[in-house]
């Protein structure tokens, strides 16, 4: 732990602490001195970093709603937060569009509860990051790639309008109507070790490669994303919330993206992945149907600007997907090998 740390004792509030981001910014904030309670409801101890690499032995796990009031008030006042990751959320693209309604009510109304409760008890609070997401700009086409802050939120598929409201639902309660000391992020397509969500393209790639598990994309694999590291966010994410926390009036209500601005062809990502793996004949096969498949659901280009991040703070990102694929490769390698010894 450095001398003159800013998070020694801080009390810090991770909603949706048991998922892929939030245990990772756990384990980093409690290795540097923080207070850390977690929010989560999920229960399956297997599926998540948290519980798997014993991160929760460090920090204080809460089992709860982010739409339960009462319990956030709590909280609150237990813990004196001081400092709010609000990282809780239903991310599934495909459920969200199974299930809207479970979507909305955990990614919108969670939010609102979660601010409104803060709002009425902000004594010690003073900084909140709410993460949004690249989704929430929605369909704005190549030629206007990457997306810029100001750029209007109009999306239409069910996550990326729960994600758009939520944003949107921050900026009020940042507004001088409110004042709550608030940053937004919109982030890329976050990967790394431990994430154990294999809907998401890289993990499900990684998976089938380990295991021989058959693997069918999601499309015709033309699709444009942009992947972010999962070190860089946490780097991310603690810089906007200390910058926030010792300057509330100049950062309050701002907006700030991140990723690597770097075009990756999903078809791509399965073909670094593949080779990588040594699965040569298994690549040619999924390539070859792959072609067959119709893109429906999905935004066809995303692309995220961080001029805004490297101009307020220096900040870019330090880790290219070609150089650090081996050791996410190797982490899942070895995480497959214990779930199957």
């Amino acid at each position: 732990m450095k001398k003159n740390n800013f998070w020694k004792k801080k009390n810090v509030l991770i909603t949706g602490i048991s998922g892929f981001v939030g245990s990772n910014l756990a384990k980093n904030l409690s290795d540097n001195g923080a207070n850390v309670v977690g929010l989560t409801k999920k229960k399956r101890k297997e599926n998540s970093l948290l519980f798997l690499e014993k991160i929760h032995k460090k920090v204080h796990v809460i089992f709860g709603d982010i739409t339960n009031r009462k319990l956030i008030k709590k909280i609150l006042k237990k813990y004196k937060i001081q400092i709010c990751f609000h990282l809780a959320a239903q991310v599934e693209v495909g459920l969200a569009r199974r299930e809207p309604y479970g979507t909305w009510d955990t990614n919108v109304r969670g939010t609102y509860t979660l601010l409104d409760t803060l709002r009425e008890n902000r004594i010690n609070i003073k900084s909140i990051i709410i993460a949004s997401s690249d989704k929430a700009y929605g369909e704005h086409g190549l030629n206007k790639m990457p997306y810029k802050e100001n750029y209007q939120l109009k999306p239409i598929f069910p996550y990326d309008t729960s994600k758009a409201c939520a944003d949107m639902i921050a900026q009020s309660y940042a507004s001088k109507l409110f004042r709550l000391p608030i940053v937004i992020t919109r982030f890329a397509n976050i990967y790394g070790p431990g994430q154990l969500n294999f809907t998401a393209l890289i993990p499900d790639l990684i998976r089938s490669c380990i295991l021989n598990k058959k693997f069918k994309m999601r499309g015709n694999g033309e699709s444009i994303r942009d992947y972010i590291y999962i070190d860089d966010i946490v780097h991310v994410y603690k810089l906007l919330s200390k910058k926030l926390y010792l300057n509330p009036k100049k950062y309050s209500g701002e907006v700030f993206n991140a990723g690597t601005n770097i075009p990756h062809k999903t078809k791509n990502i399965l073909k670094k992945i593949f080779l990588y793996g040594k699965k040569n004949k298994e690549l040619k096969k999924i390539t070859i149907n792959m072609k067959k498949n119709k893109t429906s659901g999905e935004l066809s280009a995303q692309l995220m600007d961080f001029k805004k991040l490297k101009k307020y703070f220096g900040w870019k990102p330090q880790n290219k997907f070609e150089h650090i694929l081996p050791t996410v490769y190797d982490w899942y390698e070895n995480y497959f090998k214990k779930q199957y010894k």
